[in-house]
């Protein structure tokens, strides 16, 4: 059984700026900003929602495909996926671009001041879901634009069950197109704002939207999350994190949780457990790939935690 995970692959640029933007930021002088930041830490990760998704996903054993289109600088990318034992059957290179890349620098108050170049990540409609084989569950995540509403019409012609996860993407959509996504979908997964967010944009409450789906998750956080389904209401706790080091990915690791378990045929309350796992352990290291539970780790931690015991 594969999952075929629709997204984005990209860099996430992080540097750390020694003082505070308030310090060197004048507001009078806001119309002819020209600023500099030193910044003498800087690290690469490697991210993206289809190989965040995908990365956790392998910790858990699963099957996954990623489907994405990278860059000329995909180089070191394709080796951390070589390494990881993960295909790349599905990943496009489009010539004379560059792989998707987030700039964030931040300042010793954690404001952020953040530039995303989306690169190749623009032209993830040259993918088809049609050309993945053996695939019986799929995930449309942020990408780009055309890609999505490709991919997930494809999907839904094909038969194959997926998941619809906006995130970030969902500002490009007018309601009409969102509506058609969810009906289109078989899951949807979302975070409190983009919840509101999507209420406001297609003008139907998450009750009326939920009738529409198969389970359409909310996650809230430390405050766990939220699972609609069959008219219920299926409250999900959240672990609490050991340590709290950085949030970047833990929504991508949710996610990874929640294809494992419907792959699985789990019931809604142990998916959402071993989704909100994932998450909990993430936010205890940087970037969106560096934690490295094994199974047997994750297991005995999900029947510390919740009172019963898995087989991953």
């Amino acid at each position: 059984m594969h999952t075929l995970i629709c997204g984005s692959l990209a860099y996430d640029n992080i540097m750390v700026f020694h003082d505070r933007f308030k310090n060197h930021i004048l507001p009078e002088q806001i119309h002819i900003l020209n600023v500099s930041f030193m910044v003498p830490e800087m690290r690469r990760e490697f991210g993206g929602c289809a190989g965040n998704i995908a990365y956790n996903l392998h910790i858990l054993g699963g099957n996954s495909l990623i489907m994405a289109t990278v860059g000329d600088d995909f180089g070191p990318y394709a080796s951390h996926l070589e390494k990881l034992g993960l295909s790349q059957q599905h990943i496009l290179h489009v010539p004379g671009s560059f792989t998707g890349q987030a700039f964030i620098t931040t300042d010793q108050d954690d404001n952020q001041i953040t530039a995303f170049h989306p690169g190749a990540m623009n032209f993830s409609e040259q993918n088809h879901v049609h050309d993945a084989k053996n695939v019986t569950l799929g995930i449309v995540s942020p990408a780009g634009r055309a890609g999505m509403l490709q991919h997930a019409q494809e999907f839904h012609e094909a038969g194959i069950p997926f998941i619809f996860d906006p995130g970030q993407s969902m500002p490009l959509y007018s309601g009409i197109e969102l509506l058609t996504f969810v009906e289109q979908a078989d899951y949807v997964t979302v975070n409190d704002y983009e919840a509101k967010l999507l209420e406001n944009k297609t003008g139907k409450t998450i009750e009326e939207l939920s009738q529409l789906t198969r389970a359409f998750i909310i996650t809230l956080g430390a405050q766990g999350s939220i699972v609609f389904t069959n008219n219920k209401e299926i409250s999900i706790p959240t672990p609490p994190a050991e340590t709290l080091i950085d949030p970047t990915g833990c929504g991508d690791a949710y996610r990874a949780g929640l294809l494992h378990g419907i792959q699985q045929g789990w019931d809604w309350d142990t998916t959402g457990r071993i989704a909100s796992l994932l998450g909990s352990l993430k936010i205890g290291s940087r970037g969106g790939q560096n934690h490295k539970p094994t199974c047997d780790e994750l297991a005995a931690r999900f029947k510390q935690y919740f009172g019963y015991a898995i087989d991953l």
